[in-house]
């Protein structure tokens, strides 16, 4: 997985349907430890509410899932939830919605639209940033070539972190990790391969949507 998306913040949004109100919680989380207290303060918050309902991806290959009903008909609520945040590509992502029951029944259909929907209009509404997994490539490259090489590089879009001058120059450039072979085949084409090429670490950079 070399890339994901994840809220760009906290925060809750709500939707009202059929007099019902839900009402949409979005946090970033990196543990499930981190999940639990979370979403026991807003249980704690909502007492009063019919439903809390339940639903999270967590690490940065999913490593940890979880979707429950909190009362509502089994698979009416958590399954919908999470199954938008797996359409959309979500990590590190805990989402609780609470339903104040309005009086009118939704039946099931409508209850695994209305909490699917709740998610979505959510998501939407607080934002997302994309994760994408970054490589560290080191160039060195002679002075007489320095200029033009950075100059390329940026004009191909790709980033410049940092630069080191002695003997010779060595940059690093940060290359999507899905785009590596192909950066490392212009590099070779560019500089007649007169320019080493190392790879570094990966990392992962946010990038606002």
């Amino acid at each position: 997985m070399n890339e994901y998306f994840m809220p760009a913040q906290n925060g809750n949004h709500e939707i009202i349907i059929d007099r019902s109100r839900f009402i949409c919680h979005v946090f970033r989380v990196f543990s499930v430890a981190d999940a639990n207290v979370i979403i026991d303060e807003i249980k704690l918050l909502h007492s009063k509410a019919n439903h809390n309902c339940v639903t999270y991806l967590i690490g940065d290959n999913n490593e940890f899932g979880k979707a429950t009903d909190d009362g509502e008909p089994s698979g009416t609520a958590g399954a919908p939830m999470l199954d938008v945040l797996q359409r959309q590509n979500m990590r590190n992502t805990l989402v609780i919605v609470t339903r104040y029951f309005g009086g009118i029944k939704l039946g099931a259909g409508g209850l695994i639209r209305a909490y699917g929907s709740a998610v979505s209009v959510g998501l939407k509404a607080i934002g997302l940033v994309r994760h994408v997994q970054l490589q560290s490539v080191f160039l060195t490259c002679d002075y007489s070539l320095f200029d033009t090489l950075q100059s390329r590089i940026k004009a191909q879009g790709y980033e410049i972190g940092n630069v080191e001058y002695s003997e010779r120059v060595k940059l690093e450039v940060l290359v999507a990790a899905t785009v590596v072979n192909e950066f490392k085949t212009w590099v070779v084409e560019f500089t007649n391969d007169s320019v080493p090429v190392i790879l570094g670490e990966l990392s992962w950079q946010e990038i606002k949507v």
